[in-house]
């Protein structure tokens, strides 16, 4: 059962139990999250982007190296490039929990436009690794080095960038990043349990992703449904469901500049997972094994990041349909995205 091919109906079961299960799991795993932020001192952002996306990435990051090592390209790009877009949608259904003002407006930081930055930069270079020689080294194309070293400096260059030239100006409506009053009894804990906790959430999520992989090519071959538009369409919105279900429950609890950061640097993540599947995939380089729908898929989501970009910068307090211009854009985008995948 474990590496034969899955009957139909234990696919849509396993399928829709572990996404119940990363449900679950990431409801709690907001709680735990905005605690260790505030009792390590890294604050919402830098912490929600690096270790809280990480974490809610773990699904994706396991989904896409499984399809790719069982031979599956399409399944494994579209799902890293897939869970982005959908994720990126998240954060408009996060919004939607904020009433009183948008939570572009509410949660300004630097750090996570700078994470937007990166994920252009990311997502960029994987279309030129498609475009690109069909080269590899040791299974990897270099553009798969390249990623991983952008993502790193990166980081570096968003944790260490001083005194910024610009700054977001405080309003009534802006929520800052300070220590929430504790509403789970999660100050009660030492910080060892609360790690503790945190590592076993991020194990149950693997597990998870690795359930969704197998389900996932379970459902293509008796389907026959195409495999992109299932890794990007019914496995991205499983990828996401851990960034948007936290991103809700970080909304909910105040730790507004948390659920951005999430989703943003969960989306950084998932540019990686291009790399993971690269390596796991023995067919040569995943970049070159894309099809024109995951070339339009990549590209959209470059344009999805540049309207949650601008929706950042704007801050808005109330815009089209309370969610702002930039909400309405991505769920058309998203919408016309899929619309396009299925035809």
């Amino acid at each position: 059962m474990l590496t034969d091919l899955w009957p139909l109906s234990w696919s849509i079961g396993v399928f829709l139990l572990a996404t119940a299960v990363t449900v679950v799991c990431s409801i709690r795993l907001a709680g735990v999250g905005d605690t260790l932020a505030d009792r390590t001192g890294w604050g919402e952002a830098l912490f929600g982007a690096v270790l809280f996306g990480l974490v809610t990435s773990l699904s994706g990051i396991v989904m896409t190296a499984v399809s790719a090592a069982a031979d599956q390209p399409d399944l494994a790009y579209s799902n890293a490039v897939g869970g982005i877009a959908a994720q990126t949608v998240a954060l408009v259904v996060a919004d939607a929990f904020l009433r009183k003002v948008n939570l572009e407006h509410a949660a300004a930081s630097v750090s996570n436009m700078l994470f937007g930055c990166l994920l252009i930069g990311l997502l960029g270079l994987a279309l030129m690794a498609a475009f690109s020689p069909s080269v590899t080294f040791l299974g990897l194309h270099p553009a798969s080095a390249v990623m991983v070293a952008l993502y790193i400096g990166g980081l570096r260059l968003i944790n260490n960038y001083g005194a910024p030239m610009w700054r977001a100006v405080r309003t009534e409506d802006t929520l800052p990043d300070v220590p929430e009053e504790d509403t789970q009894g999660l100050a009660r804990h030492t910080t060892s349990r609360l790690w503790t906790e945190f590592a076993a959430v991020a194990a149950l999520v693997m597990v998870g992703g690795w359930a969704v992989a197998r389900a996932a090519e379970g459902i293509v071959e008796h389907t026959g449904l195409n495999a992109g538009l299932v890794g990007a369409v019914f496995m991205g919105l499983v990828n996401a469901l851990p960034e948007t279900v936290t991103s809700i429950a970080a909304v909910r609890r105040g730790a507004v500049t948390l659920a951005v950061a999430a989703i943003i640097g969960g989306n950084c993540l998932d540019a990686l997972n291009l790399v993971v599947g690269d390596a796991a995939y023995r067919g040569g380089s995943l970049f070159h094994a894309a099809n024109p729908d995951e070339l339009f898929l990549t590209s959209g989501a470059i344009v999805m990041t540049a309207v949650l970009l601008g929706g950042l910068l704007v801050r808005q307090r109330r815009g089209w349909l309370k969610i702002g211009f930039d909400g309405v854009l991505l769920v058309a985008l998203y919408a016309s995205i899929v619309a396009v995948l299925a035809v």
